[in-house]
């Protein structure tokens, strides 16, 4: 055995934001489109920090023609351009050269930001990192300085351009290719970002102009959160129960502002931030809402003797429904990891839950006849989770370890009964189903096949929907119950797989499956464990080499390398799994080492339920709109 040494001389040093080019994802999550647009939040976050601290009342956020570069400017005091008395340099270098240097980091009482996005002062830093090109602008001191930056260095000294009025900082910057796979930026996403901030800052003017569509638009709403509220309500088209939403607003030990409305949907929705950063995942200030409205619910039904006969009123019966924002600001933010989706300050939500309780118990007493509207909606909705779990008691449940007996007999199961090990694909058609179940680890991989097209969920009932013989034999075989009943704990396999062709009409069929899965399932999608499986549309033999190409796009993309090849070129267009053989789906598709797989995620369930319902739902007028609105992309599509 040889032994490599390991010494002094075996350790490398990463200096200055060498660290962030290395391992960008340990700052920005990643570098798929998440990561780049997270390169926006950081520079625009700081513009914001400057708002909310009283310094500044208007942003602009440009994007540019060639779509991968954005200018953002504030008219906020300027970042400083005098030299550091410690590094001898102009502070805006070391802000924007080094990890952890900003001036959000002074608690004094003469400290420059009261709140701001975070404390870890890496944001504008990183962005510099991970840039080709970055250029500063900066207005304060009667003038106008600017420095240019790349690959988180200084290409030159900071110049000054001449006298300027006013103040403000302006960031432009071009993500580095050589990070990014991909540099282009998506305009929806960043337009929805800067609304949203325009609501949670009410009175701070966000202007976006988009090169690439020849668009500018302002935002700017006095009425903030309440007007935001109303927003999601009306693009969830859910009704609400009572015309006035709750309101609070709130100095507690922190700054909060909350606005909700029970609604007749059947979901809960609460867009929630902490110092304008939107928390996707939640964390203290969403759980001290969540206990704090539990209370006074409880307490209301207690002391007037509302309780129901013969149900039990959850948790989930007094939420469900619910669509409201809850905004703090707090001092020293604690958010899990640099994306910020978690507030973790545990004192938080001792804080929010003392701050509702007591004011939404006395609104519900000072608005009687609101308050038992709400009531008869919590009832119905614990009425309807009893039905929905025993329309799921008709089926039968069985896990890994309570038998296979009532399983369908279509279903060729795996030999292991190890579920952490186990997989479940879902293939339509018996001739992939064939191939499917000839080419796959018989131990750890299980086929289901599915007949024809399944049945359109969206809006369907789940009683109705169970009456569906392919989608009962699903969830049969799934083992971990339907609607409320629906546990990840008891799914027989640690992976549910949607496999289908690679082709429009299989396209149609993931998306039939995703709908029934969203709507009935979707604590298997939060739980991780759906996934979709990419199989070859193309088989590209160039010389004794084989290429196999998810779609067009992949297919052209390897034409193009090999380009310059004399050697001879066979394209093979799969109509279907059955075409293949079992050896090659194995090899393309179900072999662990070499497939694709794209984990089901939920980013945005506001989103996501609008599309479902659009794309899928019984308004056929929705559809149209979808589809008019983008049918200049269709273009590019081979169907």
């Amino acid at each position: 055995m040889t032994t490599t040494a390991y010494n002094a001389s075996s350790i490398t040093v990463l200096e200055g934001l060498d660290p962030v080019r290395k391992r960008p994802g340990m700052y920005i999550g990643g570098t798929g489109s998440s990561g780049l647009h997270h390169l926006v939040w950081e520079i625009f976050d700081n513009s914001v920090d400057e708002a909310m601290n009283g310094h500044a009342d208007q942003i602009e956020v440009t994007l540019h023609k060639d779509g991968a570069s954005i200018t953002v400017s504030d008219n906020g005091r300027g970042i400083p351009v005098d030299n550091h008395p410690t590094h001898k340099k102009p502070a805006l270098e070391i802000i924007l050269c080094t990890l952890h240097a900003g001036g959000k980091f002074d608690n004094s009482s003469k400290g420059n930001y009261k709140t701001s996005g975070g404390l870890h002062g890496v944001g504008a830093s990183v962005v510099n990192a991970l840039s080709k090109k970055l250029v500063a602008t900066i207005k304060r001191d009667g003038a106008e300085w600017q420095m240019e930056f790349s690959g988180g260095k200084a290409t030159g000294k900071l110049k000054k351009l001449g006298p300027a009025r006013g103040t403000g900082t302006q960031i432009f910057f071009h993500p580095d290719p050589q990070i990014f796979p991909r540099t282009e930026f998506n305009g929806d996403t960043i337009r929805e970002r800067l609304e949203v901030a325009s609501y949670i800052h009410k009175g701070l003017k966000v202007i976006w102009i988009d090169e690439t569509k020849g668009k500018r638009e302002v935002f700017h709403h006095e009425d903030g959160i309440l007007a935001f509220m109303r927003k999601i309500v009306g693009e969830k088209n859910a009704k609400p129960v009572h015309e006035q939403p709750f309101i609070l607003e709130k100095q507690n030990g922190i700054r909060m502002e909350m606005c909700f409305a029970w609604t007749e949907s059947t979901e809960e929705l609460v867009k929630s931030y902490a110092n304008g950063i939107p928390t996707s995942n939640g964390g203290t200030h969403e759980n001290g809402l969540r206990a704090g409205v539990l209370k006074a619910i409880r307490n209301f039904i207690e002391t007037h003797n509302l309780t129901p006969r013969g149900v039990t009123l959850a948790a989930e019966d007094i939420r469900e429904g619910v669509i409201g924002v809850l905004s703090v600001f707090v001092e020293d933010p604690q958010f899990q990891g640099q994306t910020k989706e978690r507030l973790n300050n545990p004192e938080v939500q001792s804080i929010v839950d003392g701050a509702v309780r007591p004011v939404l118990e006395q609104w519900l007493n000072n608005n009687r006849t609101v308050a038992e509207t709400i009531i008869n909606r919590i009832i119905i909705a614990a009425r309807a989770r009893e039905a929905s779990r025993a329309a799921s008691a008709s089926i039968s449940r069985k896990t890994a370890t309570g038998g296979r007996l009532n399983l369908p007999g279509k279903l060729a199961d795996c030999s292991s009964s190890n579920r952490a090990e186990s997989e479940l694909f879902i293939v339509e058609g018996d001739s992939a189903g064939g191939s499917a179940k000839q080419g796959r680890d018989r131990n750890l991989q299980a086929i289901l096949p599915l007949r024809g097209k399944v049945l359109n969920t969206e809006g369907t009932s789940l009683a109705k929907v169970l009456e569906n013989r392919e989608i009962a034999d699903l969830v049969t075989a799934l083992g971990c119950g339907a609607g409320m009943e629906c546990d990840p704990t008891k799914l027989r396999y640690q992976r549910l797989i949607l496999l289908a062709d690679a082709d429009s009409d299989g396209h149609h069929i993931t998306t039939l499956l995703l709908t029934f899965v969203y709507r009935h399932m979707r604590q298997l999608i939060d739980a991780g464990r759906v996934f979709i499986a990419l199989p070859p549309l193309y088989r590209v033999d160039i010389g004794k080499e084989t290429h196999w190409a998810a779609d067009d796009a992949d297919k052209a993309r390897i034409l193009a390398k090999h380009a310059k090849s004399n050697s001879k070129t066979e394209i093979t267009r799969f109509k279907g799994l059955g075409e293949m053989m079992p050896k090659v789906l194995w090899e393309t598709t179900l072999n662990p080492k070499t497939r694709r797989l794209l984990r089901v995620e939920i980013s945005d369930a506001l989103a996501t339920d609008r599309v479902i319902n659009e794309l899928m739902g019984k308004d056929a007028s929705a559809r149209f709109r979808f589809i008019m609105e983008r049918a200049e992309e269709a273009d590019e599509l081979d169907v």
